[in-house]
């Protein structure tokens, strides 16, 4: 999570995902699919049998006892074997960060051989059960249950995560924003404009403005403006520097500091390192 400028964290902070589907399935039928291109992401662990998948003309084997995602808009071949179909359970899922799609349609398949494969069938049991009672708790539920699946998949797969998360990157040529995200951590105490962060990013403003939010779900100046309400949040909870010195580290008068800082949390700078004491 510590590359330069913490991209890889603010990045996590707007992934979004949802389970559209959750079912445990054995036999040959509904497996067999030839050169698709599924709009969602396919989350599988394989209980028995055999079979073979082609994810962008890559073959792989997938065995028992193996957790494996296939990436939205790849394409896929499944073939499994008549006398030894697979028994999978599984999932459809959508997961973004911004508008992006997480998991990216050129790459590979992500496959591995989980550590404790009773823990994860007991895990997918559940997410069936939550799936099909559709209310908020149990979606809520999934959504936890989801992101564990994907950690679990990703920690043990060949490829590191560290490793999924720079083909993320520099796949879509998010690693420009690398540099505005660590200029705004060094320059909080600056005025900022719009155009000087557009040209960090080698773009003109009315282009970076929503290429920003894309990833970052606000518009830059907006980023701006919570990462220094963030910075007044810690310094007024664990320091002791006055008021009108945390203004100045944000770089805000102090009267326009404290009517922003009232305006985001409800609460005077005062009266919220009151409450944090």
């Amino acid at each position: 999570m510590n590359n330069p400028g913490n991209l890889t964290g603010r990045l996590l902070h707007n992934l979004t995902i949802k389970v559209t589907h959750a079912q445990l399935k054995k036999g040959y039928s509904g497996w067999n699919r030839m050169l698709e291109t599924p709009t969602f992401n396919r989350l599988y662990f394989i209980d028995k049998g055999e079979g073979k998948v082609i994810i962008n003309g890559v073959a792989y084997f997938p065995k028992p006892g193996q957790l494996m995602i296939m990436p939205a808009g790849s394409i896929q071949t499944t073939e499994t074997s008549i006398n030894d179909p697979y028994t999978r359970y599984f999932c459809h899922f959508d997961a973004d960060i911004g508008e992006w799609p997480l998991f990216h349609s050129a790459n590979q398949l992500y496959i591995c051989n989980v550590p404790n494969p009773d823990s994860v069938r007991d895990i997918f049991t559940q997410m069936i059960d939550h799936f099909q009672k559709d209310d908020i708790l149990s979606i809520m539920r999934n959504q936890a249950i989801l992101l564990n699946l994907i950690a679990i998949c990703l920690e043990s797969s060949e490829n590191s995560n560290s490793d999924f998360m720079n083909d993320f990157i520099h796949t879509r040529d998010q690693g420009k924003l690398t540099k505005v995200l660590h200029y705004i951590d060094q320059w909080l105490s600056k005025p900022m404009e719009i155009e000087e962060l557009a040209e960090l990013a080698h773009l003109h403003p009315n282009y970076f403005i929503p290429y920003f939010k894309k990833f970052m779900g606000v518009t830059p100046m907006h980023y701006v403006q919570l990462k220094r309400m963030e910075h007044a949040k810690r310094q007024l909870s664990y320091s002791d520097f006055g008021i009108s010195e945390i203004a100045e580290q944000v770089g805000m008068e102090l009267a326009h500091f404290s009517k922003s800082f009232k305006k985001t949390m409800g609460l005077s700078p005062s009266a919220y390192r009151n409450s944090t004491k």
